[in-house]
C-alpha cells in the first residue's frame, strides 16, 4: 500500500499577491499574464512601488499549490522543496505542513534567502507574476527522497523547474526513479513562458514521455509549435499517455489514453485566476488517485478550479474543497 498519493517536486515561493491597474503593469513595464523571472533588486523595486497596498500572504509554487489542493480533498502528499533558515522559510514550512503535506524537517534548512513570488491581478483577473528564486533556485537531488518517491503513487513535477539547471536535473532523476519504482508520472507545462524559452530542457523533463501532462492551451500549441488545437492534441499523445488540457471558460479536453473527453466548465465570474491550473491538477491526481475515471476526476477539477478564480489567492479554505468534493463524489 502507497504511503503517498502524490510526491511532488517543486519550487517553494511565498506568493505575495497584489490588486493592481494595467497602468502599474506599464509603469513597472512587466509583461501581462506570464511569469516572469527577476533578480532580488528588481522585486524589491515592484514591492516598493506596492508598499502601499494590501497583499495576501501564502506559502506557494505551482506543485505546492497542488498538492495542498489534494491534501485538502482528503489525500496524502510529499513535497520536496528548498526555502531558506529565514522567516519566510519557516512560514513557508510552517504553512505546508497546516495544510497536512509531509515535507522535509526544518532542521535542514540552509542560509539563505527563501524565494518569492509577486502575484499582480489584474481587473480582468489575470494574474502576471514576478518571481525571485532565491534558494529555490538551487533546488537538486540533494533535496530528493527516493524513498518516499517509491512510497508513492504518482510523481508530480511543474515546468517552472526548467528555469534552474540544477532543479531540471532534479525532476530528471526523480521522474526516473520514479519509472524504475512502477510510480506513475506527471509534468505541468505551468506557463507560456516556460514554453517559448524553455522548451529543450521541457523536452529533456518529459524524457521518453510520462503518463500524464498537464497544459492549458496556450502552452500546448506552443509545445507543438501550431496554432491549432487539433495539432496541439496530436502532439500530447506522442509526449504522454495521458492529458489534461484546460481552456478557462471553455472547460477542459482529457485524453484518457484512449478517448477525448470534454469536460464542461462551470460558469462563474472570475475575479482572480492565480492557481488555477494548479487547483484543476490537485484535484484531478486527486480523483485519479481514488480510482475515479477521468471523467469524474475531470469534474472535481472543473468545479474546484472555477470555484478558486471566484476569490483572491491560488488555494480554498480545506472546509470548502470538501463541500466541491461532496456535490461530485
Amino acid at each position: 500500500m502507497s504511503k503517498y498519493d502524490v510526491y511532488a517536486l517543486g519550487n517553494a515561493l511565498v506568493d505575495m499577491e497584489y490588486e493592481v491597474s494595467e497602468s502599474d503593469l506599464a509603469h513597472l513595464n512587466i509583461d501581462k499574464g506570464v511569469m516572469t523571472l527577476v533578480d532580488e533588486a528588481h522585486q524589491l523595486r515592484i514591492m516598493k512601488h506596492l508598499q502601499e497596498r494590501h497583499h495576501q500572504r501564502g506559502s506557494g509554487g505551482s506543485a505546492a499549490n497542488s498538492v495542498i489542493a489534494l491534501a485538502q480533498f482528503g489525500g496524502s502528499g510529499y513535497y520536496a522543496c528548498k526555502v531558506a533558515d529565514d522567516d519566510l522559510g519557516r512560514f513557508y514550512m510552517h504553512d505546508l505542513k497546516a495544510g497536512g503535506v509531509a515535507s522535509v524537517s526544518d532542521e535542514f534548512l540552509e542560509q539563505g534567502d527563501t524565494g518569492r513570488c509577486v502575484v499582480l491581478v489584474t481587473p480582468d483577473s489575470d494574474r502576471t507574476m514576478c518571481t525571485y528564486l532565491g534558494i529555490s533556485g538551487n533546488l537538486s537531488v540533494h533535496e530528493l527522497d527516493v524513498d518516499a518517491i517509491r512510497a508513492a503513487k504518482w510523481f508530480y513535477t511543474e515546468g517552472y523547474l526548467v528555469t534552474s539547471d540544477t532543479a531540471r536535473v532534479a525532476a530528471i532523476e526523480a521522474r526516473r526513479a520514479a519509472e524504475r519504482h512502477g510510480v506513475k508520472t506527471a509534468l505541468s507545462l505551468s506557463d507560456p513562458n516556460m514554453v517559448r524559452f524553455f522548451k529543450p530542457g521541457l523536452q529533456e523533463m518529459l524524457g521518453d514521455g510520462v503518463d500524464l501532462v498537464f497544459a492549458n492551451e496556450h502552452e500546448a500549441m506552443g509545445m507543438a509549435d501550431t496554432d491549432s488545437l487539433d495539432d496541439a492534441i496530436a502532439y500530447l499523445k506522442t509526449i504522454a499517455r495521458e492529458f489534461a488540457v484546460t481552456r478557462g471558460p471553455d472547460g477542459a479536453l482529457v485524453w484518457d489514453g484512449q478517448q477525448l473527453l470534454e469536460i464542461e466548465p462551470v460558469k462563474v465570474e472570475a475575479v482572480d485566476t492565480v492557481g488555477a491550473g494548479d487547483m484543476f491538477a490537485g484535484a484531478f491526481l486527486y480523483g485519479l488517485t481514488q480510482g475515479w475515471s477521468h471523467k469524474k476526476a475531470g469534474t472535481l477539477a472543473s468545479a474546484a478550479s472555477a470555484e478558486l478564480v471566484t476569490n483572491l489567492g491560488p488555494r480554498l479554505p480545506a472546509q470548502r474543497t470538501r463541500e466541491i468534493l461532496a456535490t461530485v463524489v
